[in-house]
């Protein structure tokens, strides 16, 4: 893949073209040649009058979601459409004006944010640049109301071991009640199994990595149960290399295995992120390809692992008007040469993509 343009995506409108003899990843298996329809922003069923595209077999998927990064600039969001990702669900990006500027940019992938997280005073993440004082989590309640009044999707709170520097029980308790109250899904970072402890304990909806330092067991797996898993198997490897570490990769893959065999819904996301002072560990858009092949290797089908970046995150994040090529939903596709479900790594030939209708430049196979 080449990023040779120069010109934004954005600049450009939505299209209306019927692209015939297309396989249409339908969630299992591909359809057999058929005609898809993008009309304007939407997928459409009516032929007539759209241009004709001729795509020779080639394979469509629903626009790629990934379902753990963190915001950066909006050439971030350019890059992502590149690399086929339609939709970013945001995990922590701060100030609310920031998340805000990055919202609903036509030509570019949709945006969702959990905006400022909610931190303890001793952890790791205290240590981040810039970080705004209200992510140190003290009323639960406030900080919740604090978020809904700046419009997140949903709210995130990062968990640690016990005695290792994470927000007050209560004032965590607190947090997961308010967010219910108001309608909110609560994602709990958690990536030792203390902390993978704790967000069962609080009743989070959702919790994004898995431990790398033991496995899990049988009972937090069963107690996993309605809730649903964001490893980010991508991250997990890097800071497994960085601290020379590489072992807790296969930790990290056994408990994927684990909660995937047990039915939990295991979802594709990368914890993408640059952040200043911080090596770049995972680069956007490019890493989410990177974790389906992770999820592959952790006992995923190639059809599970598509859905863990297509249908799962649209259903479990509550977005009903994407995940799939069907009429009516958003016109978030990627077109990839070979058959993904013979071999995942297909997901990287990619030939175009549109966003809502719009599609991305500077794109080559």
């Amino acid at each position: 893949m080449l990023f040779a343009s120069q010109s934004s995506a954005d600049e450009r409108t939505a299209v209306r073209i019927a692209l015939t003899g297309v396989r249409v990843f339908e969630g299992e298996t591909l359809s057999p040649p058929r005609t898809v329809v993008f009309d304007g922003g939407v997928i459409g069923t009516e032929e007539a009058g759209a241009e004709r595209v001729d795509a020779a077999g080639a394979v469509l998927l629903p626009g790629l979601i990934d379902a753990h990064l963190h915001l950066h600039e909006v050439d971030t969001l350019r890059q992502l459409g590149r690399w086929g990702v339609t939709t970013a669900l945001d995990m922590a990006t701060w100030p609310a004006e920031r998340v805000a500027a990055q919202r609903g940019l036509p030509g570019l992938p949709d945006i969702r944010s959990a905006g400022t997280p909610a931190i303890g005073p001793g952890g790791p993440h205290a240590q981040f640049p810039d970080l705004p004082a209200d992510a140190i989590l003290r009323d639960g309640a406030q900080f919740v109301a604090d978020r809904v009044r700046e419009g997140v999707d949903y709210v995130k709170i990062v968990l640690e071991a016990p005695g290792a520097g994470g927000p007050d029980p209560a004032a965590a308790a607190a947090l997961v009640e308010a967010s219910h109250q108001h309608g909110k899904s609560v994602v709990a970072h958690a990536a030792s199994r203390g902390a993978y402890v704790l967000a069962l304990d609080l009743g989070v909806d959702i919790v994004t990595h898995v431990p790398m330092d033991a496995p899990l067991g049988d009972d937090e797996i069963a107690r996993m149960a309605g809730r649903v898993s964001v490893p980010t198997l991508t991250m997990e490897r890097a800071l497994g290399t960085m601290r020379g570490l590489p072992e807790a990769l296969d930790v990290a893959m056994g408990n994927v295995t684990a909660l995937h065999q047990a039915g939990v819904p295991v979802l594709a996301g990368t914890d993408a992120a640059v952040v200043r002072g911080l090596p770049p560990l995972v680069a956007h858009g490019e890493s989410l390809h990177d974790e389906l092949e992770l999820l592959v290797r952790a006992g995923l089908s190639p059809a599970a692992a598509l859905r863990a970046a297509t249908s799962g995150p649209a259903r479990h994040f509550g977005l009903a008007d994407r995940g799939a090529i069907a009429p009516g939903l958003r016109a978030d596709a990627v077109l990839i040469d070979g058959d993904p479900l013979e071999d995942i790594s297909a997901t990287r030939r990619i030939q175009r993509v549109w966003c809502a209708g719009v599609e991305q430049e500077g794109i080559r196979s």
